[in-house]
């Protein structure tokens, strides 16, 4: 090998380096302020800056491929790889394909960051699926926000067509192929994996659905929910039945170690900064430095009351390095205080590594991004929350089956929601599902992987996946699933580097400095290394594996089959 192949690749992959970071910048800015104030204008905005960066980055990674058969040490090898990565929308070469694709995609997104039936909006429409036991309320909050999708139908399958066409300039089959090319193994190979995990977790899902189909049945009658059947997804207490932890004063066990955070912040009289507060000094506990200033002068904490924002939460590295930011409607709830952890998760991820080149700037996958707030959020255990002073005292000892139940109810249902909101994109990228059949495709796998069903017939009218965010703002589903995963594996492996001998779900890594040392390390690695080697840096395992999960939840599987026992398991379609 001569020097000038590795020194034009290193010249090259600088200066791309540096043209992709100075587009980032900007095309956050402009999607901040789209996402923060939703107007026409906005839109256009942003859409440009968009289009601009992913231009920039086609152009690049076309560029790559002359060193495609250069033999180059691997860290360059793997920069270049990641260029053709570094584009989460692929576009057209064609200059107004590009506009087209990017101006579609920002709509697509301020139709549903716009939405509204009756003149509620999401965050309003939500407190209804999480609060009401009035079927019929709980209907028409279902039914009226879907109504939000229908106007999207035509530009997402306009989306499909344009990307498509982008990610085979980049030599991927499609875009789905291109999203799972991002685990550091074949598409097909990680979509293998992806069902090899969810066959591990299964039967605690079907365990917690029979177990939830039964409640729900005494609480709404036979039916209306019937034996041995679907459940249907109206009941489920959120708009996608994607996290059942509101229905659970329907289905608590009993015992005395269950805590209701919502009650509790509400009666501190806890606000929404506070809850911010909180979450800082939980990352602060382990060693991290606070969040900087420009974090609490720039983000989005509470709903304008002048003006439209996207209210799904978000996490934001403007810059690269210290612009971080959240973008979220807090309200004070249980549930938020958690998502307030995730966000941060992000936060602190992204400032670790952004002494690393611009190319490595990312998590070691996208499933890792996501996991590192919910591991934390593991961590918020009864002890935890005395030290902090959220609780008086620990309840009462047990195998904290109703603190598990609340748990899995919230976390273990996003599984198979994910499986199904990807798998249905992978099919519609493919090909395989045809705009004729987008819903009945849709209902078709949440029927097979949830066990879900809509409340009353719907059609090829309707078009229920896109009042989802991520199916709308073009984010795939499956780094949740992933982190559903790997967050059980952090935690189990905090625990055990911490000599913890107890019941896994009784482990808090709050205030453990060594532990934050370790954490901080694998996250300043970014993605410089494939995801196997920063697994194995805070776990010691190579490979994801589900059994962190279910050792956490091993006293409430148990607990269930009992309650189980002689109702049928899984569900007739």
């Amino acid at each position: 090998m001569t020097a000038q192949p590795e020194a034009d690749a290193s010249s090259f992959l600088a200066e791309a380096s540096g043209r992709l970071l100075d587009l980032h910048v900007k095309a956050e800015r402009a999607s901040w302020v789209q996402a923060t104030f939703i107007t026409d204008d906005t839109e256009e905005l942003a859409a440009d800056r968009q289009r601009e960066k992913i231009a920039a980055a086609m152009d690049l990674a076309a560029e790559a491929t002359r060193f495609d058969d250069v033999v180059l040490p691997e860290g360059l090898r793997r920069q270049l790889q990641l260029i053709k990565r570094s584009v989460s929308l692929p576009a057209p070469r064609a200059l107004d394909a590009q506009v087209e694709l990017t101006r579609t995609t920002a709509a697509l997104e301020g139709l549903f960051g716009k939405g509204r039936h009756d003149g509620r909006d999401l965050t309003e429409l939500s407190r209804v699926m999480a609060e009401s036991r009035d079927p019929a309320a709980l209907l028409d909050a279902w039914r009226g926000w879907r109504t939000i999708a229908p106007p999207m139908r035509a530009p997402f399958a306009r989306y499909v067509t344009l990307a498509n066409q982008g990610a085979r300039d980049l030599g991927f089959a499609d875009v789905g192929a291109m999203w799972r090319s991002g685990y550091d193994m074949a598409p097909d190979a990680f979509a293998a994996e992806l069902d090899r995990l969810w066959l591990q977790v299964k039967p605690l899902y079907d365990a917690l659905h029979a177990y939830a189909r039964a409640g729900l049945a005494r609480a709404y009658g036979p039916e209306m929910v019937t034996p041995g059947g679907l459940i249907p997804a109206h009941l489920l207490g959120s708009m996608w039945s994607d996290d059942w932890g509101n229905i659970y004063p329907l289905l608590a066990a009993p015992g005395t170690d269950d805590i209701d955070l919502t009650s509790l912040l509400r009666a501190k009289g806890v606000d929404e900064l506070a809850m911010v507060r909180f979450g800082e000094r939980f990352f602060t506990s382990l060693g991290f430095d606070p969040l900087p200033a420009t974090f609490w002068d720039r983000s989005l904490f509470t709903k304008p009351a002048d003006r439209e924002v996207v209210c799904h939460p978000s996490a934001w590295d403007i810059d690269a390095d210290e612009d971080l930011r959240i973008k979220m409607c807090i309200e004070i709830t249980g549930s938020d205080f958690a998502t307030i952890h995730h966000e941060l998760g992000h936060n602190f991820y992204d400032r670790a590594y952004r002494h690393q080149p611009f190319l490595y700037r990312d998590g070691a996958n996208d499933g890792f991004h996501e996991a590192i707030g919910d591991a934390i959020t593991l961590s918020m255990t009864p002890r935890y929350l005395v030290d902090v002073g959220l609780l008086d005292r620990e309840p009462a000892d047990g195998e904290g089956v109703p603190g598990l139940l609340r748990t899995a109810l919230e976390r273990v249902p996003y599984l198979p929601f994910a499986l199904s909101v990807d798998k249905w994109r992978w099919s519609v990228f493919s090909g395989e599902v045809t705009p004729a059949d987008y819903n009945t495709a849709w209902w078709d796998l949440v029927g097979m992987y949830q066990g879900v069903a809509p409340p009353f017939p719907r059609t090829e009218a309707d078009f229920d996946v896109a009042a989802k965010y991520h199916v709308s703002a073009n984010v795939p589903a499956v780094p949740y699933f992933v982190a559903q995963i790997l967050q059980f594996q952090f935690h189990r492996g905090f625990a055990t580097d911490a000599g913890f001998t107890g019941a896994l779900h009784r482990f808090s890594v709050h205030g453990d400095r060594a532990a934050g040392r370790k954490l901080g390390a694998m996250l300043a690695m970014g993605r410089s290394r494939p995801w196997p080697d920063a697994l194995f840096a805070l776990t010691g395992e190579r490979e994801m594996d589900a059994t962190a999960l279910l050792e956490y939840f091993a006293p409430l599987q148990r607990w269930l089959d009992e309650q189980n026992s002689g109702q049928t398991v899984g569900w007739a379609r």
